[in-house]
């Protein structure tokens, strides 16, 4: 059972937030989850700064958490936006807290910046402390947090019987060793060491849009080495990395069978490239190759794995960055020893390539001594040489030393410092405090409050346009913004006349500040307070009138597009610009328009601002020490004899003063040579440097470029295939669209000239049928005469026929030879009237079959061309459908409507004539209606009529159906355009 003084408290205090949107129908929900262990928040208001003001704890003991700060446990912050009515969750984003950041001292609280912010233009913050507190009042009972599960990998059988969560790094700080296991098994003494020996390709990890935290910045390397964080000697150059060998080494007790457990638990060893508080690059070690099953090569000799390991930026794979060749990788050599105590190692390293070659930064470092530094807790901790930015970096008299710098890898793979404790000189002191007796090996945290940056902020109105005000005004523009170090109006000179419909630019508009703040007091003072910009008439005769207020919203530019360019010194500094058009309101009655305000606003960012720092010169320093004079003798006598004027003291001192002087002045000047020759060497030096830098970033930019250049000219090429395949598509289109118009004026041609001889034939056959039926008419008259004659002669010849046989009745055989000759001239002439009438009848016949015929030829050819005319305009507006404009095929349908009307009118003419021509024939036919062959042929034209009747009804049914079948062709082809 664990002991009261053991039990802790893991307290993570959530107090508030900002840069929340307002949802006043919501709540926000805080639920912190630690090692399956869920707390949560009480709902409070969605505002734009919630009040949490909460507390969560986690009850835990020592050996727990020093286990799951190995085991890197993190604490996971979700916030959830409620909705009260229908209970429905809604998430917003997380935190993710490092358990290693807890300490038992109370902590300022911090700002954490929501991750996966549903709420993408807000950037929502929430303030979070957590420390640890000693629980003295808790329940044996409570719920504990459960111990940290052990990491991939197998233990091994002899050891089946140890739990995994014994197999954990304790620190003997009397002893100065760390215990791996029970004490039981922890027989033997091991040193378990890593020496970074040298890098190469180093500048591969910068990329282009990297900004570096000072002009001259440190690299060094950085690992964890049985929870102690270790940091190797920093150096300046990326192109030729100049750093001594270090060796870091850790006295380990425990057996060979539970360390082999211990390294497959903890397979890999992972070492950052680090500049300041950002990772570069990282490699794994793999460690399982230390302790290999079934060896005993460890208690012979020591065991290690060595090699050129390859550096990866971070987030390769999300920055979708192109592969980095083999021959230009960035690598670092890297040596992890494990020895038992007792056993001889080599100081001095030397590590070959996986490949089986030394590089060239290795051959350097062959005979090159080791720094050694043992990491020891408390007691002995490691001291790194990183100092802090504004000192100068150690000499290599100085760094003989190696410090633990306690560095925090997040979500992004950036380590953040949180504090730095370095050997510094005398004169530069620095404060220290005693490390806590739970934690193996970290020196005092410093908190380094965040720095002003220098901005340059720059608005140019350029130009007020679209006056809707009845008179012209002569104007000028008026603001200030205190913020930017000054509350004294800015105005534009002189008064510029603006007139309606026109443009006029500003005169004198343009005006710039310089002022350093923090990036977040920019951020939301211009998220506040927008720029107020006035529009002044100036008038000669009256006093000057406010007629507007624009209001320009400084935000706009925060969310611009930054552009990279170097300041006046080399530093690398950032730009934004954005322009918009604004309305100027009137400032009195309604808000009415009154012109538009074009501008350009701005903002440079020139990095930190830099401090400046006093040295006090060595030259200085030796001129303050006066030399003591040479202690003169007493005093001769008076009465002895006066010796020469060279000869005395007085002359002597005075030489030898003169002579102290010239030697001194001498010394200062060789002094001011070697000064000025150390200067002109280190400038030459930092020349060749930036030199070889700037070469090393020529190639690797041609070498992107090139790249790009490739990429550039395929897609040239395929831009260049797909331009002649438009082309060539482009031209086959206007031919077709050419030909298809061509068509269609031929089509058109023709059937114009089609309908045009139609029309004609039409015509030249109605003038002939109209001349025969003239000449029938004729001949019916005259036939009509004829009878009418004839039946007068006949009535007169039967009257003297009866006359005469009324005379001859008293003479039997004069009248019966009368009757005969009578009968038999009657008999001739009627013959001769049967002939003719029959000759005549059978003439007519065949002249009116003729005619009857010939109409209904014409009709025949009248139907087939119309059936030919609309098939080849169905046929025509098919071919048509995807290809002519919609008034073209609107001009068509109403021309094609129109020759419908007229075959329609010709039709209905027509049947008029045939009606005409019916009453006709009746009438002609109604005479001869009594004799058999008046019956006959008045039976074949109601025949004939019958049948012109049925052709006339067909005809027309087939018109209509055309028209029917043409309408939804039409309404096709019109949806289809107007789409």
């Amino acid at each position: 059972m664990v002991s009261k003084s053991d039990q802790l408290l893991i307290v993570v205090s959530i107090l508030e937030g900002r840069h929340f949107p307002k949802r006043p129908k919501h709540m926000l929900v805080v639920e912190a989850k630690f090692d399956g262990e869920q707390l949560a928040t009480d709902p409070v208001d969605h505002t734009d700064q919630p009040e949490f003001a909460t507390e969560l704890a986690w009850e835990i003991d020592r050996k727990v958490l020093h286990q799951h700060r190995l085991q890197r446990t993190p604490i996971k912050l979700q916030c959830f936006a409620l909705d009260p009515v229908s209970s429905a969750k809604e998430t917003i984003g997380y935190i993710v807290l490092d358990l290693r950041t807890a300490q038992e001292t109370k902590q300022a609280p911090k700002w954490y910046q929501l991750l996966s912010n549903k709420y993408t233009k807000f950037k929502s913050e929430i303030q979070i402390s957590i420390a640890l507190e000693t629980d003295t009042k808790a329940p044996v009972d409570s719920f504990k947090a459960k111990g940290a599960p052990p990491r991939d990998g197998k233990v091994p059988a002899s050891l089946s019987r140890l739990d995994p969560k014994d197999i954990v790094v304790v620190l003997n700080e009397e002893g100065g060793y760390h215990q791996i296991g029970p004490a039981e098994y922890c027989t033997d003494s091991f040193i378990l060491s890593v020496t970074i020996a040298f890098a190469t390709q180093l500048e591969q990890l910068i990329p282009c849009t990297m900004k570096l935290p000072e002009r001259q910045p440190e690299f060094f390397f950085y690992y964890s080495l049985l929870g102690n964080d270790v940091t190797n000697e920093p150096f300046a150059d990326l192109i030729n990395p100049d750093f001594e060998p270090e060796r870091a080494s850790v006295r380990i007790r425990s057996s060979v069978e539970i360390l082999r457990a211990y390294l497959a638990l903890q397979s890999k060893l992972q070492i950052h490239l680090c500049c300041g508080d950002q990772s570069l690059g990282s490699t794994e070690i793999p460690l399982t190759g230390l302790l290999k099953r079934g060896s005993a090569e460890i208690n012979q000799h020591p065991v290690t794995v060595e090699g050129a390991f390859t550096l990866d930026p971070p987030n390769r794979a999300k920055q979708k960055l192109a592969p980095i060749p083999v021959e230009l990788a960035p690598t670092v050599g890297v040596s992890v020893a494990l020895q038992k105590e007792g056993v001889d190692c080599q100081s001095l390293i030397e590590l070959k390539t996986q490949n089986g070659h030394e590089p060239e930064h290795s051959k350097k470092r062959v005979l090159t001594p080791i720094k050694e530094k043992t990491l020891t807790g408390p007691k002995s901790p490691c001291m790194s040489p990183v100092a802090p930015s504004n000192h100068s970096p150690p000499t290599k008299d100085d760094a003989t030393e190696s410090e633990v710098e306690s560095l925090q890898y997040d979500k992004d793979t950036k380590l953040n410092p949180k504090a730095i404790s370095s050997s510094v000189p005398a004169s530069l002191p620095q404060p220290v405090a005693a490390s806590n007796a739970s934690e193996t090996a970290s020196g005092q945290k410093i908190a380094v409050p965040a720095t002003s940056h220098h901005f340059c902020f720059s608005i140019d109105l350029r130009s007020i346009r679209d006056l809707e005000m009845g008179f012209p005004i002569n104007c000028i523009l008026r603001y200030s913004y205190p913020f930017f170090g000054s509350a004294a109006p800015i105005m534009t000179n002189p008064p510029v006349e603006v007139r309606k419909n026109m443009e006029v630019f500003l005169p004198q508009s343009y005006c710039a500040f310089d002022f350093a703040t923090l990036p977040h007091q920019l951020q939301d003072t211009f998220l506040r307070i927008p720029l107020l910009v006035e529009l002044w008439h100036k008038d000669k005769m009256s006093k000057d009138l406010l007629l507007g207020i624009a209001r320009i919203q400084l935000s706009n530019i925060l969310s611009s597009e930054k552009t990279r360019f170097l300041g006046s010194n080399g530093e690398q500094c950032w730009r934004q610009t954005y322009s918009e058009s604004v309305p100027v309101i009137a400032a009195q009655g309604s808000n009415n328009k009154i012109v538009d305000l074009s501008y350009t606003i701005t903002l440079e960012d020139y990095g930190l601002v830099k401090m400046r720092e006093i040295f006090v010169s060595d030259s200085s320093q030796g001129f303050s020490a006066v030399p003591q004079k040479p202690s003169l003798p007493p005093a001769p006598c008076p009465s002895e004899i006066q010796p020469e004027p060279r000869e005395t003291l007085e002359y002597k001192a005075a030489l030898e003063l003169e002579m102290w002087k010239e030697m001194q002045e001498d010394i200062f000047e060789n002094q001011l040579k070697q000064k000025e020759l150390a200067h002109m060497q280190a400038l030459a030096e930092e020349w060749k440097k930036r030199d070889r830098e700037r070469e090393s970033l020529v190639k690797k930019k041609v070498a992107e470029y090139s790249i790009l250049e490739g990429k550039l000219q395929k897609t040239l090429i395929d831009l260049e295939k797909r331009e002649q395949q438009l082309a060539s598509a482009e031209s086959e289109l206007q031919r077709e669209k050419k030909e298809v118009q061509l068509e269609r004026e031929r089509n058109l041609q023709e059937l114009q000239d089609s309908i045009r001889r139609a029309k004609e034939d039409c015509a030249h056959q109605v003038e002939l049928e109209r001349s025969k039926i003239k000449q029938l008419e004729e001949d019916k008259h005259r036939l009509q005469q004829q009878l009418s004659d004839s039946e007068n002669k006949y009535k007169i010849l039967e009257k003297e026929f009866q006359q005469f046989k009324d005379q001859q009745s008293s003479k039997p055989e004069i009248r019966l030879q009368s009757e005969i000759n009578l009968l038999t001239l009657e008999k001739v002439e009627l013959e001769r009237k049967l002939e003719s009438a029959t000759k005549s009848k059978l003439h007519y016949k065949q002249q009116w079959g003729r005619a009857l015929k010939e109409l209904a030829r014409l009709k025949q050819r009248e139907q087939e061309s119309q059936m030919a005319r609309l098939k080849k305009q169905q046929e025509e507006l098919e071919q048509m459908r995807l290809r002519y404009l919609a008034a073209e095929e609107k001009d068509t349908v109403k021309t094609e409507q129109q020759e419908l009307l007229d075959i329609r009118n010709e039709l209905n003419r027509l049947r008029q004539q045939e009606q005409k021509q019916y009453q006709d024939s009746r009438e002609i036919t109604s005479g001869k209606a009594d004799s058999p062959h008046g019956t006959a042929l008045e039976e074949g034209l109601d025949d004939y009529l019958t049948r012109l009747i049925e052709e006339r009804d067909t005809l027309m049914r087939t018109v209509t159906a055309s028209e029917t079948r043409r309408g939804p062709c039409r309404e096709a082809a019109w949806q289809w355009i107007t789409r």
